[in-house]
């Protein structure tokens, strides 16, 4: 069982995320928060799996509360929830910790199997979308007075992996899927699986998302 909290200061919204939810065998709501400080303080409370994180609400918003759960070490995943999938807040949140995101337009179908992957450790934005998002706010990320990508020190997470590891770190880096890189490689997919999930380990990486940021911020991947 999926336990989720849902963490939105529209009372209808709510609602329609609990029917929806609890229609499911395999999910149970076991709270609603309508600001930030709310859904800090549930997510003590009950350490749900997953917490539906929208990030403009009053007081204490989306985004600094999944850094303070972050921060907490709690084992819960946030999956935030936003009207636009290219908002800038989205980008933060995902600087945050958090696991992914989605637009609250999406097909409840879409919205049930993204909190599926996000419990089972996987991240719910599709590779072509993360991509999309990091290079539209490659500004946050700091230029070389003559505009290029400065010198970045040797990150010990990089240093770390393998050359095969870090030539598939920089891959997802750029997007591409479990598929594409067995393509690329020549290696089974469940090899490639086999490869991320040290990737992510051995870089302290909570997702795939959180293995992406790493990726531009180490400057294996330089936003286009």
């Amino acid at each position: 069982m999926t336990t989720v909290l849902i963490a939105d200061d529209q009372p209808m919204q709510r609602f329609g995320f609990r029917m929806l939810l609890e229609s499911q065998d395999d999910m149970t709501v076991v709270g609603e928060a309508g600001n930030g400080t709310e859904a800090v303080n549930l997510t003590a409370r009950h350490q749900p799996d997953v917490a539906l994180m929208d990030i403009r609400m009053p007081g204490l918003d989306g985004i600094e509360a999944t850094r303070r759960i972050i921060r907490s070490g709690s084992r819960t995943r946030i999956l935030i929830v936003t009207t636009f999938d290219l908002d800038a807040y989205a980008y933060d949140g995902l600087r945050t910790g958090a696991s992914g995101f989605l637009v609250k337009d999406a097909l409840p179908e879409e919205l049930l199997s993204g909190i599926r992957a996000v419990a089972a450790g996987d991240a719910v934005v599709a590779p072509s979308l993360t991509r999309r998002l990091l290079d539209a706010y490659a500004h946050h990320l700091p230029t070389a007075p003559d505009g290029g990508a400065p010198a970045v020190p040797s990150d010990p997470r990089i240093a770390a992996l393998t050359d095969r590891e870090r030539e598939i770190l920089k891959v997802i880096g750029q997007g591409w899927s479990n598929t594409e890189i067995a393509a690329r490689f020549h290696l089974a997919e469940s090899t490639v699986k086999t490869h991320v999930t040290r990737i992510l380990a051995k870089t302290g990486s909570r997702d795939r998302v959180q293995a992406v940021i790493l990726a531009y911020d180490s400057r294996l991947v330089t936003p286009i």
